[in-house]
């Protein structure tokens, strides 16, 4: 069986929404703890928070997890940092990763299914990349195979793994998800938590 893990990017500071986003709470826990849940009950071993902004605030909440946190010290450079910093920290807990779903913690309607859609995608029909689609785009989350590891830790400034996607979309396969496109980054976009 290939070992595929699980990234879930959190690093960031939520400035357009005025208070740490990963806290906002969601069918009754902080969205961090929910996400991380997820990813959890999506049995994909290991599981990895990349924290940096607002960490000691955001730590308690993922106490007694099956998960590894790892510390982006870099995060103000950007989504580029969170990405090389995580996937650095999991090939050192996995050397035989074989692939990679990067996930955002800001997406409330991930579910455990959607990541088994992309795994079947990259198991069954043989796909290195595996992305979610939504408003036209392909995005996160999405899994990639180890031959992308390279390129993920090349990324460089606020950019994430959205550019590998386009440059390699002959080799992507999209899975639909069309909650995909809410995203919780300013005051408005709360009114899809209720």
């Amino acid at each position: 069986m290939a070992r595929i893990g699980i990234l879930i990017l959190a690093a960031g500071a939520s400035t357009r929404l005025g208070q740490p986003k990963q806290l906002l709470f969601y069918q009754g826990k902080p969205l961090i703890r929910q996400m991380a849940e997820v990813a959890i009950a999506s049995n994909c071993q290991p599981v990895g928070v990349v924290l940096g902004a607002h960490a000691e605030a955001i730590k308690p909440h993922l106490s007694n997890l099956d998960i590894h946190i790892f510390y982006n010290e870099n995060w103000s450079r950007g989504m580029a940092s969170s990405i090389q910093c995580g996937l650095r920290e999991m090939l050192r807990v996995s050397v035989e990763l074989d692939a990679i779903v990067l996930m955002v913690c800001d997406q409330p309607f991930v579910s455990p299914d959607l990541i088994h859609k992309l795994i079947a995608g990259y198991r069954d029909l043989n796909y290195p990349i595996v992305a979610s689609e939504y408003a036209g785009i392909l995005g996160v989350p999405a899994l990639f195979h180890k031959t992308f590891f390279p390129e993920l830790l090349t990324l460089q400034g606020d950019v994430g793994a959205k550019s590998i996607i386009r440059q390699h979309h002959s080799h992507s396969l999209s899975i639909p998800f069309n909650q995909g496109i809410i995203d919780l980054d300013t005051p408005q976009d709360l009114q899809f938590l209720s």
